[in-house]
């Protein structure tokens, strides 16, 4: 069975070239003009991976990857106009998987999109091999499930960040992946406190010039 893939685009062109090179890979596509559209239909059925423009009417596509994470690890590609640095960190830290920049070529797109497919069949073929749950600190693993929990409660990961706990949990003693998770959480803290003060010198800039 072909995979299923939605695209929310509210440019007819870029949706027709996304659909059209990837269909002629064997994907199946189905594509939305905006992003309440393309959930109602997650709703409905799940795709295997999901390709998001940021500027739709409506929902945007940032808020709908968020919500996307809020219930399933499919894979997410985020394409948007939008190239700052700033722009590519909020939206990985958001949940998106990879993030490309329009315009763009739909050849490199079809090679992201296999990539992706090619490291979720990877380790979805490792899942009758692996342990029911990995487990260190306040964060447990169910790799047959594909879901993790902080401090007992749900906690979303990207497949991306799913797969590469589960890969320095199964490989790793654990003093060894303590360390590296500590400095995993110290970088993400850094680039926190970088992205408050970047919106907390934008607000002061914008009251000065009121």
């Amino acid at each position: 069975m072909p995979k299923l893939i939605y695209v929310a685009d509210d440019e007819k062109n870029i949706c027709f070239l996304i659909e059209n090179f990837l269909e002629k890979e064997g994907y199946e596509v189905e594509c939305f003009g905006d992003g309440e559209s393309l959930l109602d239909a997650f709703q409905k059925k799940a795709p295997d991976l999901c390709i998001l423009d940021i500027m739709m009417p409506g929902m945007d596509g940032l808020t709908v990857c968020t919500q996307i994470r809020k219930t399933s690890h499919v894979p997410i590609i985020i394409v948007s106009a939008k190239d700052s640095p700033l722009d590519r960190i909020t939206g990985i830290t958001l949940g998106s998987d990879d993030y490309m920049v329009k315009p763009f070529l739909p050849l490199e797109l079809v090679t992201r999109v296999k990539a992706l497919f090619r490291r979720v069949d990877t380790f979805s073929g490792q899942e009758e091999e692996a342990k029911d749950s990995y487990e260190i600190g306040d964060i447990k693993l169910y790799p047959k499930r594909r879901a993790a929990k902080l401090k007992d409660e749900d906690f979303a990961l990207t497949p991306l960040e799913f797969d590469f706990l589960c890969h320095m949990l199964e490989r790793q003693d654990h003093n060894t992946v303590c360390k590296k998770l500590r400095t995993c959480q110290l970088f993400i803290r850094f680039i926190k406190t970088l992205f408050l003060c970047f919106l907390s010198a934008k607000c002061t800039n914008n009251r000065k010039s009121c």
